[in-house]
């Protein structure tokens, strides 16, 4: 199969693992009119998705390291999305809250193992890591528009339609798990280029990306609520402004790639964290249809860099690949879900704009870690570790250094 072929696959099948994601914030609305909930208990939902991905995906990470695990892929995309049909058919807050858990155990599972597949067959192209990571944002995009039209029309009992996605998603892993091409990246331990591992980089990248999550997940969590309050248009209003904050991440992993592929990947994201503290500002400060336009431009802002700091952080753990993916893809940006009821509760004491104006701050906090942070260097052609020498006498995946980065 070809590389372009590999990649769109895995693009398409991200995306309707992703619409999981976004899933669960795009129900929070539903279940606040259908089940009354409060702020803090529809962000406890959004707690629940991002708590348990917070701690299994490095785990899938480590294991995924060890040897691959191509069967995961189809298995969590299922996972996934059934938690998320099981979600709304019972009218306990506890049952709820265990399956949108089990979604967020599926989507743990699928990250680190995607990751690693689509960096392999990417060849190490920062582009094709960035369509990679454009089907993550089209789910995400992708989600309140489908939860809106199932859910709206019908309630919370239609939700097992919504494990529709799951079901494309796992046929479409098929494909770039037979092909040649993957199984001699995943199992012949060819030997391949490989670097030191820069640990304190890593630290400093995780908590930039932490930063970034609490922005994104703290509006993903709100921003239909507070366009709602702000412009009193109903749930359409909060609707599109969800659709806007997904949909200009789509464009912002696109253009990442882009940009990185000219610049170096700490320098594009370093201005892209620049800009964002404005847009963020704009969003909670800036009155009117405006609104729009400043989320657009704070989740463009926010996916700049989200394909690059995998990418990076795979750079700065290159034995460690999945473990990278694990935590860059999962623990840092679930620890982001761990605010949300914190802004919930503030936003239940005092005013949604009140709870929001904080996360002003973390874009801040990125751009200054990324002044920081090194770009990894290019290890000597052909150099191979005693760690790959072992991985290819074991017949496991050797880890990949890409010498695009």
């Amino acid at each position: 199969m070809s590389k372009n072929r590999s990649i769109m696959l895995l693009s398409v099948g991200h995306a309707c693992v992703d619409v999981y994601q976004g899933a669960v914030a795009s129900l929070v609305p539903f279940f606040v009119a259908e089940r009354s909930y409060g702020y803090a208990a529809a962000s406890g939902l959004v707690l629940a998705a991002s708590l348990l991905s917070s701690v299994a995906q490095p785990v899938f990470g480590l294991l995924t390291d060890r040897r691959s695990m191509p069967w995961l892929l189809p298995l969590s995309t299922l996972l996934g999305g059934l938690g998320i049909a099981l979600s709304g058919v019972s009218g306990s807050y506890g049952l709820t809250l265990l399956f949108v858990a089990v979604s967020g155990l599926g989507v743990a599972a699928y990250h680190p193992e995607s990751a690693r597949v689509a960096r392999l067959a990417s060849g190490g192209s920062h582009s094709a890591m960035g369509w990679f990571s454009l089907g993550g944002n089209l789910g995400f995009a992708t989600a309140p528009l489908m939860v809106a039209a199932v859910v709206a029309t019908g309630g919370l009992r239609l939700t097992p339609l919504l494990v529709v996605p799951a079901l494309v998603g796992g046929l479409l892993c098929l494909p770039v798990l037979r092909s040649p091409e993957r199984r001699r990246a995943t199992g012949s331990g060819a030997a391949v280029t490989v670097g030191r591992d820069d640990r304190p980089s890593f630290v400093r990248l995780s908590l930039a990306v932490v930063c970034r999550s609490v922005v994104f997940i703290g509006l993903s969590s709100f921003i239909s609520l507070y366009a709602e309050e702000r412009d009193g248009g109903g749930t359409a209003a909060g609707t599109a402004a969800l659709f806007v904050l997904y949909a200009g991440g789509a464009v912002g992993s696109v253009l990442g790639g882009r940009l990185a592929d000219r610049w170096d990947r700490v320098t594009v994201s370093r201005w892209s964290y620049l800009i964002t503290i404005g847009s963020v500002a704009g969003v909670v400060f800036v009155p009117g249809p405006a609104l729009y336009l400043f989320v657009a431009l704070t989740s463009a802002g926010l996916y700049v860099p989200f394909s690059l700091q995998v990418t990076l952080g795979q750079d700065y753990l290159p034995t460690r690949m999945g473990t990278a993916a694990g935590i860059t893809l999962g623990l840092t940006v679930s620890i982001g879900g761990l605010v949300s009821p914190l802004i919930g509760g503030l936003a239940d004491a005092t005013s949604l704009r009140t709870a929001l104006a904080p996360l002003i701050l973390m874009p801040a906090l990125s751009w200054w870690l990324f002044r920081t942070l090194p770009e990894p260097t290019v290890p000597r052609p052909g150099a191979v570790t005693e760690r790959q020498k072992a991985y290819g006498s074991a017949g496991l995946p050797a880890p990949v250094r890409s010498d695009n980065g």
